[in-house]
């Protein structure tokens, strides 16, 4: 049993993450450079299949789809691959999976059909890789240090998603192959990189390696589940639909700026709150993040400039506190191994935003044809009012659930913070 969690206070930032060992540091700087390179092209993949490969939209617009299902809800089948074959040989195969799939991007400027395929190739190695990466990330960090690690490995990842798009922009559609190549060849290297790090297996908690289920969806952290889920879904909203609500009012440029705002808050500050997240009770988590949410999603209805940045500021600061709260509780309630909690957290994201891409669509096609696109984002609003509550209706009735004597490994009790301590 993990012992409670109190208000008082914790490690700083620095104390937290140093001394960083040299693979720990290599794998910081892997999460900039391989969402660097990856969004070197993946954002522009809309463009380059519908104008460059002449593919119709309608087309462009299934394969996008299943490639996020994929990238997101194979998180799961990354994290069990990891319990058995170890976390260095997971990112390697996934590194290995994914540097082909950009290689298959690059002939598919000869064979466009090819394209379809390399594009989810490149998703299947994000979703083997991430679980990995984030378990390997805390290997042996005791639990007050995770959330600093956490939060630093999520801002190289935010930063190199920003700086992506940047780089790339001015090549993808008059050098495509000369950026595929670049990609490719970075890709190569990291996974070199990735070739000389230290074997480890996936952590499990003391005395769980032969009692815990072998399942995909087996100990899974009901509450934590459901609500990332839910943030997922509520998030996308803003992640699928702001672009073509902001570039009707203001442009692709500023549309941008917004975009970079929201990356720099993570980058920022996640890092520095990670501690304070970490003491916040989960309910009280939950209650910060779904109001920034509803905070946020209001203010984009107004549909100014002003409007645009304040409502992505509250949203991101939002997601801030619901997406790195909801792992950490999974961590601390979950009898699997650290690499499957990231793989089922994973899979809960993609379940989230494959709805919201499915509903949110329907939504916001409804209300441009009536004429007033900003009750797409107060419904949404309103949303994150609404079904939160029903998070607590669950919470009372798992932590009501009895649990039979001397095993209380991964069950919820009413203090929301007693649980295992991962890894231990």
């Amino acid at each position: 049993m993990g012992e409670r969690t109190t208000w008082g206070p914790g490690p700083g930032l620095r104390a937290s993450l140093f001394p960083l060992t040299g693979p720990l540091r290599f794998l910081l700087l892997s999460s900039f450079l391989i969402p660097l390179g990856s969004f070197m092209v993946l954002p522009f993949m809309s463009v380059f299949l519908h104008e460059r490969l002449g593919m119709g939209l309608g087309t462009v617009g299934v394969v996008l789809a299943v490639a996020s299902l994929v990238q997101f809800s194979g998180g799961i089948v990354g994290g069990a691959l990891a319990d058995r074959i170890g976390l260095r040989r997971t990112m390697l195969w996934a590194l290995v999976v994914r540097t082909a799939g950009f290689a298959g991007l690059l002939l598919a400027l000869r064979w466009p059909p090819l394209a379809i395929w390399a594009l989810v190739l490149t998703c299947c190695g994000a979703a083997l890789y991430l679980p990995a990466n984030k378990a390997y990330l805390v290997h042996g960090v005791d639990d007050e240090r995770r959330p600093a690690f956490l939060s630093a490995g999520n801002a190289a990842l935010n930063a190199g998603m920003a700086v992506g798009p940047l780089i790339a922009g001015p090549f993808v559609l008059s050098s495509p192959g000369w950026l595929f190549v670049a990609v490719t060849a970075l890709f190569l290297a990291v996974t070199a990189g990735h070739a000389r790090l230290p074997e480890t297996t996936a952590e499990h908690p003391t005395g769980s390696e032969k009692t815990a289920p072998s399942g995909l969806l087996a100990g899974v952290a009901l509450l934590p589940f459901v609500a990332n889920a839910l943030a997922f879904y509520l998030y996308f909203h803003f992640q699928h639909f702001l672009a073509v609500y902001a570039v009707e009012r203001a442009s692709s440029a500023f549309y941008s700026v917004v975009l970079l705002l929201c990356f720099t808050l993570v980058i920022v500050v996640q890092p520095l709150a990670s501690g304070l997240i970490r003491r916040m009770p989960y309910a009280l988590a939950l209650a910060v993040g779904f109001t920034g949410l509803a905070a946020g999603l209001t203010v984009l209805a107004a549909g100014t400039r002003t409007a645009l940045l304040t409502g992505g500021a509250l949203i991101t600061l939002g997601d801030i506190v619901l997406f790195l709260k909801n792992d950490l509780e999974a961590l601390h309630r979950s009898p699997r191994s650290d690499a499957v909690v990231f793989g089922q957290q994973r899979l809960a994201a993609g379940l989230g935003a494959c709805l919201s891409g499915v509903l949110g669509g329907q939504l916001y096609g409804l209300s441009e044809r009536a004429g007033h696109t900003g009750w797409f984002w107060l419904l949404a609003a309103f949303q994150c009012l609404l079904l939160p509550p029903l998070l607590l209706t669950l919470r009372r009735r798992t932590a009501l659930r009895p649990v039979p004597d001397g095993d209380h490994e991964g069950a919820l009790t009413r203090d929301d913070t007693d649980g295992r301590i991962p890894g231990r």
